[in-house]
């Protein structure tokens, strides 16, 4: 078990975690040991997602850098969008799904490294995606004041939903059958089945990061040292604790045998890891922290030994169940079609290893240049304009 975490200084941290299995008097006690420290990426980092096997993250400086955790190497780096990388989710071990300030979603081959598909997604930014349990269906939400249903199985938008406000945050349930849209310190709570807001939180601060402990109960943090455990079907507050110093700017968590583990990241610079209790109105125990001296962006847990049971997405050939919230969500926009991309885009295949104390990234890092890339991209359509010319 790993935790990796991304900072505005441009490092990613690894962390090995260590479960104790004597408790210290009362107290369960887990270690955290440093493993790495990489300097790949030339901006801050902005988002980060793990599988089975790699862990991904995206930056302020256009781009997608791989490492593969079980050899501890960088795989490679994904250059497609032309703005801020804003959020990365695995779908298994085969897919992986990108948004960024350019306003696209891209769907990833995680086994090839291709761009299968190339999607227009926003008219503005994408913020935030999730993509449903099924793997059938994902959610996006954009500076559009839009919420967008896509049709995974297709490839293709589904519906449109008009918001009134830009949500940053949008995430499902366990099961899928509900999704949360946040706006500033709001959280709408949707029924998949009628596609309509069977109520509202509201947090004290703007909202930074929202996880599902159950089916039933969200963990809110925000602009604030607080975390807050909040009831989906009462709409009250189970708990609160002070977790940090300053702002908590990402959770994660997961669940080993006998434990369920959130982990938080916050703004000073320390991570932590938190054992949840059954009743969910009493506050977690601290099980162990880390003091990385960086200001922390975006937080992810790789657990080397948990079986990944979701390979790829649905084939095509099954039905999809978009179809129930047709009338609900709102209507297909006639604009809105799906690009395949004629260019894929391929990470450069030199490898890297995770140095423990690298300070500066180099050429071999595998890190294409947006220049670099806007130069051929110009270069490409001039050669296209010319054969145009030849050809009247």
């Amino acid at each position: 078990m790993e935790l990796v975490a991304g900072c505005y200084e441009q490092v990613l941290f690894g962390f090995a975690v260590h479960p104790e299995s004597e408790a210290c008097g009362d107290h369960e006690q887990w270690t955290l040991v440093a493993d790495f420290t990489h300097h790949a990426h030339t901006a801050s980092l902005s988002a980060v997602a793990v599988n089975s096997r790699f862990v991904v993250t995206g930056s302020k400086d256009e781009t997608i850098h791989i490492y593969d955790m079980k050899k501890k190497i960088e795989h490679g780096a994904l250059v497609h969008h032309s703005g801020t990388i804003t959020c990365l989710k695995f779908y298994g071990n085969r897919h992986l799904i990108s948004g960024a300030e350019d306003g696209l979603i891209c769907i990833w081959d995680a086994k090839k490294w291709e761009c299968l598909k190339s999607i227009k997604a926003h008219k503005g930014q994408v913020t935030f995606l999730s993509i449903h349990p099924s793997g059938k269906l994902a959610l996006s939400v954009g500076t559009d004041k839009t919420l967008r249903t896509w049709n995974l199985v297709e490839g293709r938008s589904a519906f449109i939903k008009n918001i009134k406000q830009n949500a940053h945050i949008v995430e499902w349930s366990p099961s899928g059958e509900q999704y949360v849209v946040i706006i500033q310190n709001k959280i709408d709570i949707y029924q998949l089945d009628t596609a309509s807001i069977s109520g509202t939180i509201t947090n004290q601060k703007r909202i930074s990061s929202v996880k599902f402990l159950s089916e039933s109960v969200l963990a809110v943090a925000g602009d604030e040292e607080v975390i807050r455990f909040f009831d989906c079907d009462s709409l009250v507050c189970l708990c609160e604790f002070k977790a940090h110093e300053n702002r908590v700017k990402d959770m994660f968590s997961f669940e080993i045998p006998e434990q369920h583990v959130i982990v938080t990241a916050s703004s000073d610079g320390f991570i932590k890891m938190w054992k949840l209790e059954q009743d969910k109105k009493v506050p977690p125990s601290l099980l162990c922290e880390v003091n990385t001296k960086a200001r922390l962006t975006c937080l992810g847990v790789w657990l080397a030994k948990v079986p990944d049971t979701k390979e790829s997405f649905p084939p095509a050939a099954e039905p999809s169940p978009v179809s129930k919230e047709q009338s609900k969500i709102g209507k297909k926009e006639p604009g809105d079609t799906v690009h395949k991309d004629e260019k894929q885009s391929k990470p450069n295949t030199k490898k890297r290893s995770l140095a423990s104390n690298s300070k500066k990234a180099t050429k071999e890092s595998g890190l294409v240049s947006t220049k670099k890339r806007k130069m051929v991209e110009m270069l490409e359509k001039k050669r296209k304009k010319k054969k145009i010319k030849i050809m009247q």
